[in-house]
C-alpha cells in the first residue's frame, strides 16, 4: 500500500503524546520523528484515512505548535 507523507513541526516536548495518540487510532498514521531537537516529523498516512489523520490533526493543533512544513 502506498502511503501519503506529511511533515511537521510540533512542540518537541509533545512527541511522545503525538506517538501515543496515533498508535491509539490504528492504522491510520505512523509518526517518525526526523529531528528531535526541532519537533520535526513525518506521518506517514494510509490513504483511506487521510481525512481522519486530518481531523486528529487539527485537534491537536488546539492545544499546541503543530506546523505544517
Amino acid at each position: 500500500m502506498e502511503m501519503f507523507h506529511k511533515e511537521y513541526i510540533v512542540d518537541k516536548t509533545k512527541i511522545g503524546f503525538i506517538k501515543f495518540i496515533f498508535e491509539a487510532y490504528e492504522g491510520v498514521a505512523v509518526a517518525t520523528t526526523l529531528d528531535p531537537k526541532t519537533g520535526h516529523i513525518v506521518f506517514a498516512i494510509a490513504p483511506d484515512r487521510i481525512e481522519t489523520a486530518r481531523t486528529i490533526i487539527e485537534e491537536l493543533k488546539k492545544d499546541f505548535m503543530f506546523d505544517e512544513i
